[in-house]
């Protein structure tokens, strides 16, 4: 019996996997609260989710608070199918192409491996996908053909003034960014195109696996630089606590560029809300789920508001003081 079920697990997809390990322990699948199964005629969205940290989370729940501003109903209107790929290329591919084989009425990528595996999967079923969390569609060529989505670009200028307010007399920042993530690539290259317009230089290592990100910690904190600017980078957010340890240890601080990595012991940052931006891919994902609109109709929207966010505590560690100016519009995000 156990070979029987290995073969047929070898040969299903991974949601018939799923539901077979359901229907043997007599109970219902359901990820994180998030996953539902679909019934009758109601539209299934299926969400690859590339890997959970807090921005991709707050993605996730943006856009189902999306699709409820649209008027749309969960279980009436559509059912959610979410799966985590837990940073594996390789699930994220297994996931889209489940997500096909079960005809979904709409793909959801968080994060561009996850986009990328979506569209690959749906395009010979003209399935549409909704992206976001993806810094360069471009260059990941997600700009064309059955998709849209919205950008999560940083607002990396805004970035540079703030590490200058924060530190006046810094010249060096560094970067770890993941060389196989072409969002990580594009903002890598901004940061050295505008670095020297704030008097920085840029001090920039790749790495090519998560396991390598602390170990580039110690070569940038080698190389004294004078703090951390942290992309979006999947591999890096990923262990921001252990790269925290060892620059609060050396004394460097690290600018996040999001909210969610001000609050995990970042100085501060320049950065979008990761809720609204998932909120507006909501609705653009409830026009094309209702035949409103389609792909082609809705080009990718970038968000180019920024908020200031800052971690008091943090800022009290390293030594420094918020500027006047900059306060009265920050917002305190710290524990």
């Amino acid at each position: 019996m156990k070979n029987l079920k290995k073969l047929l697990c070898g040969a299903l997809s991974l949601s018939m996997i799923l539901a077979l390990a359901a229907c043997g322990s007599g109970t219902t699948t359901e990820e994180s609260g998030d996953t539902q199964q679909a019934s009758g005629d109601v539209p299934v969205i299926g969400i690859c989710q590339y890997g959970q940290h807090g921005s991709l989370d707050n993605c996730r729940e943006g856009f189902l608070q999306g699709l409820e501003q649209a008027g749309l109903v969960e279980g009436t209107d559509y059912t959610i199918d979410y799966q985590n790929a837990s940073f594996d290329d390789n699930m994220a591919i297994q996931i889209a192409q489940a997500f096909s084989a079960e005809d979904a009425a709409l793909m959801v990528g968080i994060a561009t491996p996850a986009a990328t595996a979506c569209y690959a999967a749906a395009e010979d079923k003209d399935i549409p996908v909704i992206f976001t969390a993806i810094t360069d569609p471009v260059g990941a060529k997600l700009d064309s053909g059955n998709i849209t989505g919205t950008s999560d670009v940083l607002p990396v200028e805004g970035q540079l003034k703030l590490i200058r307010a924060l530190q006046p007399d810094a010249d060096t920042i560094g970067i770890i960014y993941t060389t196989s993530e072409s969002n990580s690539i594009y903002s890598v290259g901004v940061y050295e195109e505008l670095a020297a317009d704030y008097g920085f230089t840029i001090e920039a290592i790749g790495v090519t696996a998560q396991s390598e990100v602390t170990q580039a910690v110690d070569t940038l904190l080698a190389k004294n630089v004078d703090c951390l600017s942290n992309l979006t980078d999947n591999n890096v957010v990923g262990v921001l606590g252990s790269i925290l340890e060892k620059t609060n240890e050396a004394g460097i601080p690290v600018y996040g560029s999001e909210i969610e990595q001000v609050k995990l012991g970042c100085v501060a940052g320049a950065g979008l809300d990761y809720v609204q931006l998932g909120i507006q891919t909501g609705l653009m994902a409830a026009q094309v789920l209702t035949g409103e609109k389609t792909c082609q109709d809705l080009p990718y929207e970038i968000i180019e508001n920024y908020a200031l966010y800052v971690n008091s505590a943090a800022l009290a560690e390293m030594g420094l003081t918020l500027p006047d100016d900059l306060a009265e519009t920050a917002e305190e995000v710290g524990a």
